[in-house]
C-alpha cells in the first residue's frame, strides 16, 4: 500500500511513518516543522526515518492548514489512505495561542477530509482523551458525552470528530477517530511531563507537580499506539449501516486507545527517578486551568472490533524512555 503520513516529524506520526516502511508499505510523510516545540528533534527524526528506511519513505515539507500548497504538493503522488496524525498539540498551549489550534486543527482537518473526499480513500485520524473535558465517571468510554471541554484544544479535535462525522454521512467515506490516552516513548515530545521531568532530574532541578501529585493518567507506550494504528489502517469500517464504535450508523467510528490502566503520577515520578539513578526535586502545585484529574481509558471497542491489547506497563516503559533520552542527549 502507499499511505499518506500528516505530521510525519512528530512524536507518534514519525512511528507510524516508520513501522508502515518497515512491514512493506510506501510512505509519503508530511510535516510542516514548525517550533512549537524543537525543530531540530522533528528533522532528527525525519533523518532517522530516511537512514533506516530507504526509499520506503519520502518526506514533504507542506502546511497541511494551506490547502493550496497541500493541493499542489499532493497532485503528483498516488496513495491508498491517510493516517492523519499531524494536529497543533498541547492543552496548555491552546489558552496561549487559540489561533493555531483554530487553523491547524480545524481548517487543516477540513483540508485532509477534502483529500480524502477527492480521492475516495479511507482516512484514520488522530481525536485525543481531553475531549472528556469535565468527565468524572471512569473508565472513559466512547458513549460518553463529550461536549464539555476544558480548554480549546479539546474543542478542536471533538470539532474533528464531527466534521469526519458530516463527511462520513454525505461522502461516504470510511474514517476512523482516535482518542489517545498520554502517549510516551522513545522520540517523545518534550512539552510532556516524562520529557520534562527526566530532563530536570538530570540537570539537577525542580520538576513541577500539578494538583499537589493527586493525579492520576492513562499512560500509553508508544509501540501499543502505533499497533493500534495500524490495525485502523487495516481495517476501515465497513459501510453497513452501522452501529459503529461511538454509535455513528455511516462508516465512521471512534475509539478509545490507551493502555487500559491508570497510574499514579507518583508512582510514575518514582519510576521516572529509579531509571534516572536519581532522586527528583519535587515542587507541588495546584491543578493548572484546562487540566483534568483523571484519565483512564475503557478500550473494549477497539480490543472486540480489532483485537488491540496493549502489552506495555509503565514499569518497563519509562526505563525504555529514559534509556532513549541518555543516548539522544548523551547524558
Amino acid at each position: 500500500m502507499k499511505i499518506l503520513v500528516t505530521g510525519a516529524a512528530g512524536f507518534i506520526g514519525s512511528q507510524v511513518a516508520g513501522q508502515l516502511a518497515r512491514r512493506g508499505d510506501h510512505v509519503i510523510g508530511i510535516d510542516n516543522l514548525n517550533d512549537y516545540y524543537s525543530v531540530q528533534l522533528k528533522r532528527d527524526r525525519i533523518a532517522h526515518l530516511k537512514r533506516h528506511n530507504g526509499n520506503a519513505f519520502e518526506f514533504l515539507e507542506i502546511d497541511f492548514a494551506d490547502n493550496a500548497a497541500l493541493v499542489a504538493a499532493l497532485a503528483e503522488h498516488d496513495f491508498d489512505a491517510i493516517c492523519h496524525l499531524g494536529a497543533q498539540a498541547g492543552v496548555r498551549y491552546s489558552i496561549e495561542n487559540p489561533h493555531s489550534y483554530v487553523q491547524s486543527n480545524l481548517v487543516g482537518h477540513l483540508n485532509m477530509l477534502e483529500v480524502a473526499r477527492d480521492r475516495k480513500i479511507p482516512m484514520t485520524y488522530a481525536s485525543s482523551s481531553s475531549v472528556y473535558g469535565g468527565n468524572t465517571q471512569l473508565p472513559f468510554r466512547v458513549e460518553d458525552r463529550v461536549d464539555r471541554p476544558l480548554a480549546l484544544y479539546a474543542a478542536t479535535k471533538k470539532a474533528d470528530e464531527l466534521m469526519s462525522e458530516a463527511y462520513a454521512n454525505l461522502y461516504r467515506i470510511p474514517l476512523t477517530g482516535l482518542r489517545f490516552f498520554t502517549v510516551y516513548g522513545p522520540w517523545g515530545r518534550p512539552d510532556m511531563a516524562m520529557w520534562l521531568f527526566t530532563k530536570a532530574i538530570f540537570a539537577g532541578k525542580p520538576i513541577k507537580v500539578f494538583n499537589n501529585g493527586d493525579m492520576r493518567r492513562d499512560f500509553t507506550y508508544i509501540d501499543d499506539i502505533v499497533a493500534g494504528i495500524v490495525a485502523c489502517l487495516d481495517h476501515p469500517p465497513l459501510d453497513d449501516g452501522g452501529p459503529h464504535a461511538g454509535g455513528s450508523i455511516n462508516p465512521h467510528r471512534i475509539y478509545n486507545i490507551g493502555n487500559n490502566r491508570s497510574e499514579q503520577l507518583m508512582d510514575l515520578i518514582g519510576l521516572i527517578e529509579t531509571a534516572c539513578g536519581k532522586e527528583a526535586i519535587k515542587e507541588m502545585h495546584p491543578l493548572q486551568p484546562g487540566d483534568v484529574k483523571d484519565t483512564f481509558a475503557d478500550i473494549s471497542a477497539i480490543s472486540t472490533d480489532l483485537g488491540f491489547e496493549p502489552k506495555t506497563t509503565i514499569a518497563q516503559g519509562v526505563p525504555r524512555f529514559v534509556s532513549w533520552y541518555r543516548d539522544y542527549h548523551g547524558v
